[in-house]
Formats: structure tokens, C-alpha cells, sequence
């Protein structure tokens, strides 16, 4: 039996298989509203055969956006079309998820086809203030954050848990929350874009304090019977940044605190980054964590072929793989995988069942 195509039970959830839709994203949102390129996007996905199915980085708040074109689920009126999604990738045996967000210091940017090389999204053209633990903005393309008050935490806070309830509301079975590639829970983690001097700054403990937070908030209103994720940037690849070592000691925090799953991923917050890129070149992240912090993980970063997916479950280096440039590709990768390592136990959709590969 392939080990990949084994099932994995998280809380009350079961996944039929290790293959998860990685969030990816689209930009193609107005005003946060999902829409018709949503539902196809994610629901083919589920069609061909993964078990977790994540929207795209999903804003808590309109300031939570990374584009004025961000997935948003900061108002009720968002739940509907959410709603829609999340019925039809159950409908075909996927577990749907959601990833909530802030982009922090990288918000009011322009989607990466818009701007004409500028990366700020002015506030005559829609943009709006960003927010980060100190007022440190990415790069000089990016803009100029401002440092968050105790009333501005505060309102973080409020608007994970709200959307959270949001997404319970809309049918999601599990929440992932967005500590990764710079956003603000990241931001926070990490002395090269936290140089606060209160109690949400300096020492790691202080650092981690936001993000703990918010796990805590979260899970007052998000169901037990409910997998809670973190996706982490494990190391800054940059010098005096946040590392693995830190890393391994939130993550056995973190699974004190509720949390299932950590969504090992790496970078994005320090412009000046040195990030050495393969093939499975962030698997050891989540290899390290998972056997140091015995926590369950998740691996991400360039898992392009069945057998590399395969050996990453196998060999207990990971309890998930999450894909995405190679789901934009073929979005019937488990289909395909299935057939390549003989896991004749992975179902294709009776509507596909006349093309499926007979060796």
C-alpha cells in the first residue's frame, strides 16, 4: 500500500489521503467576495483527488489584505459564495480548508501583474495603511508600516476570532492561521521586523506572544472536533532572523496550545534572504521540527513528482504533503499519482471513470 494514499485522521477529521492543495494566491477577488474562479480553482482540485483542499491566503480585515484584490472573510456577506465552495469540494470526499491572514508590513500592494513594476498601491489608487510590530517596511518599494498600538493588537485579535466564526459558518473543517513570508504573525516572531519594547517585543517569548494570542482566541470559538494549522516561515534564511531552533521550541508550545499541524514553509520576510532552492529543499524543516517537537508537519516546496511525495511520507520525514505550483499544472495529481504508485484504494470520480489508466 502506498503511504502517500494512506489515510490521516486529525482530530475529527479524516483525510482520505497525505496531498493537500497548498493556499496559492489568485488575486481575483473584488471587495473580498470569492467568486465563480474560486469554485472552479478549488473544486477541481478536490475533483482530482486531494484530501485538503485550502482556499488562498484569506484577510481577517480589509487592512489584512496583501492586494486590493485579496480573498477576504471579514463581513457576513462573504459566507454565501464561501458556502457554495465548500459544499462541492465535500461533495467530492475533500476535506475543505481555509487560511486566514494579515499581510502586515507587505499589505496595499499591487497583484503581481499590476503596477508596471511598482510594488505600493497608493491611497488615490485604493491603497491603504499597513501595519507591522514596528514601523520597518519590507524594502523601500514597499510601504511605510505603521507600528501597532495595544487597541490595534487588540482588533487583530478580534478580527481572527471573527473570522473564524465566519468560517465555521461557512463550512470550512479546518483553519489554518498564516505565521509565514513575512505577513504580520510572522513579522512578529522574528528581531528583523520586531524591534518593539514592550511585552510584544525583544525576547522570544514577548515575540511569540501575538501568535500565541491568537491561537488561544481562535480556538475559543473554532470547534474542538476541528484541526487547527499554523503555516510557519521555519527560518528567515537571513542572518540574526528568525531560525529552526526557535522554531522547534514554538512548535512545542503551540501543540500545548491546540494546534494539530504545523505547516512547515520557510522566508519571505527578510528582503535580504539567501534561500538555497531544490528539490524538497524545505522538507528538512519540516523533518526537524516534526521529530524534535513531536508535533504532526506538514512539507511544502518544490514536490513535483509522485515518487518525491511518496518518500516524504514513507520515510516519516512529514505527516503531509502540500503542493501548489505543481497543482496549477496538473490539478489531477493524485489521480495520476495514484495510478503511478499502484494505490489502486484512490477512487476517481464515476463521471471520470471511463479515462482512468489501466496498467
Amino acid at each position: 500500500m502506498s503511504h502517500l494514499f494512506s489515510s490521516l485522521q486529525l482530530r475529527e477529521v479524516l483525510l482520505r489521503n497525505r496531498i493537500a492543495v497548498s493556499p496559492m494566491c489568485e488575486y481575483s477577488s473584488h471587495d473580498g467576495f470569492a467568486n465563480d474562479w474560486h469554485l472552479v480553482h478549488l473544486g477541481s482540485r478536490a475533483v482530482g483527488g486531494a484530501a485538503l483542499v485550502f482556499t488562498e491566503a484569506t484577510a481577517v480585515s480589509p487592512e489584512g489584505r496583501i492586494s486590493p484584490q485579496d480573498l477576504g472573510i471579514w463581513k457576513e456577506e462573504h459566507i454565501a459564495m464561501l458556502q457554495r465552495i465548500t459544499a462541492f469540494v465535500t461533495a467530492q470526499g475533500a476535506v475543505p480548508g481555509i487560511q486566514l491572514a494579515h499581510a502586515g508590513r507587505k499589505a496595499s500592494t499591487f497583484r503581481p501583474w499590476d503596477g508596471n513594476g511598482k510594488v505600493e498601491v497608493s491611497r488615490e489608487e485604493g491603497g491603504w495603511e499597513a501595519v507591522a510590530p514596528s514601523a520597518i517596511p519590507f524594502n523601500e518599494a514597499y510601504p511605510m508600516p505603521v507600528a501597532l498600538t495595544a487597541a490595534g493588537i487588540r482588533k487583530v485579535l478580534d478580527d481572527f476570532k471573527a473570522a473564524a466564526q465566519r468560517a465555521l459558518k461557512a463550512g470550512f473543517q479546518v483553519v489554518e492561521l498564516h505565521a509565514a513570508h513575512g505577513y504580520l504573525l510572522h513579522s512578529f516572531l522574528s528581531p528583523l521586523s520586531n524591534q518593539r519594547t514592550d511585552n510584544y517585543g525583544g525576547t522570544f517569548e514577548n515575540r511569540i506572544r501575538l501568535l500565541l494570542e491568537t491561537v488561544e482566541t481562535v480556538r475559543t470559538v473554532w470547534p474542538e472536533k476541528y484541526p487547527l494549522l499554523v503555516r510557519l516561515s521555519v527560518t528567515d534564511w537571513a542572518d540574526h532572523g528568525w531560525n529552526p531552533e526557535e522554531s522547534v521550541k514554538l512548535a512545542t508550545i503551540l501543540k500545548g496550545k491546540g494546534v494539530d499541524l504545523l505547516d512547515c514553509s520557510s522566508g519571505g520576510l527578510a528582503a535580504h534572504q539567501q534561500i538555497k532552492v531544490g528539490p524538497l529543499y524545505q522538507t528538512p524543516f519540516a523533518e526537524k521540527v516534526r521529530k524534535e517537537a513531536g508535533i504532526a508537519t506538514g512539507a511544502v516546496g518544490m514536490i513535483t513528482t509522485p515518487a518525491e511525495a511518496e518518500s516524504i511520507i514513507a520515510e516519516g520525514r512529514a505527516d503531509l504533503v502540500l503542493m501548489a505550483r505543481e497543482f496549477l499544472r496538473d490539478p489531477y495529481f493524485p489521480l495520476r499519482a495514484a495510478f503511478e504508485l499502484n494505490a489502486d484504494e484512490m477512487k476517481w470520480p464515476v463521471q471520470y471513470e471511463r479515462a482512468k489508466p489501466r496498467k
